[in-house]
């Protein structure tokens, strides 16, 4: 469904992105995780064919979204973080009437479901409305629009702890069987148990495009009373440590999303040497010193 080649990106001088390549496959939740300012806003701007990569590809449904043909843009939809593109002196009812016939698949049943499950006043103007309802009016138009990709940064940002914890339910519920859909975050505890596979994304590099069966398979997360000499990474919990090892026949662990996300943070090369025969075309550009 989505094809990177060597993709790469720079705004002026500043390069963002760096030789990455990677397919994306329908049926699936992609979390991409990483810091602030690695490049995964700008990312899913290029999939969502905002920006033009500055060397190599990006292929969506076989074509070039920088195109923006109709017939791409009406099976995607990018939710960004920030909604001023729909902050304005209306509803959200009135935004779906107007933007739902853009999608051929759109469900205003749906669409309404999800106002109802969030509590949101769908004809409340949206100026009226907290950021954390306005969030989940958008949230629920782009889940209504049964988008054969859809892409979304930082959703849970703006949401309280109850809004996130369903904001997991609605997307496992409502999100289409032949979706791709890829959520971008720097919270990994906010999609926790609800993103599988995982993309972790370093300064210009994909350090991981792997399952949670292939991490498990790999890594060992496990509590130890000490911290085991060949643990990648260790924080104190009640009981002892969390430890994050590599997996020499010590069976099947939960993963647990943040340790995983530190662990590779603080052991990029052999991360991505670990993961990326399994990863699809992961990019292996040279990373900086650990």
């Amino acid at each position: 469904m989505v094809k990177m080649q060597l993709l790469s990106f720079r705004y002026g001088k500043k390069e963002v992105l760096n030789d990455i390549s990677m397919r994306l496959e329908p049926g699936k939740i992609y979390g991409l995780l990483g810091e602030n300012g690695v490049g995964k806003t700008t990312l899913l701007k290029v999939i969502a064919g905002l920006q033009k990569p500055w060397n190599g590809s990006c292929s969506v449904f076989g074509e070039d979204p920088f195109n923006r043909a109709p017939s791409f843009l009406s099976r995607v939809y990018y939710l960004p973080e920030e909604l001023e593109y729909i902050q304005n002196d209306y509803s959200i009812r009135f935004f779906a009437k107007v933007n739902g016939p853009f999608y051929p698949n759109f469900d205003n049943e749906k669409f309404e479901a999800i106002l109802k499950e969030f509590a949101v006043e769908g004809d409340k103007k949206l100026t009226s409305l907290s950021h954390g309802q306005a969030k989940k009016g958008a949230i629920a138009f782009a889940l209504a629009t049964n988008a054969d990709l859809l892409l979304m940064d930082e959703p849970s940002n703006g949401l309280d702890i109850p809004s996130k914890t369903l904001f997991r339910r609605i997307i496992v519920e409502y999100v289409s069987d032949n979706t791709c859909t890829l959520i971008s975050t720097h919270q990994v505890r906010d999609l926790e148990n609800l993103i599988d596979p995982i993309i972790i994304l370093d300064n210009k590099a994909v350090l991981m495009n792997a399952s949670l069966e292939e991490i498990s398979e790999k890594l060992y997360f496990g509590l130890h009373a000490s911290i085991p000499a060949n643990a990648f990474y260790s924080e104190p919990v009640p009981g002892g440590y969390l430890c994050v090892m590599e997996n020499d026949d010590l069976g099947e662990s939960k993963v647990n999303l943040e340790a995983l996300f530190n662990a590779t943070m603080q052991h990029k090369k052999r991360m991505q040497e670990l993961f990326a025969p399994n990863a699809a075309e992961v990019s292996t550009p040279s990373l900086r010193p650990e």
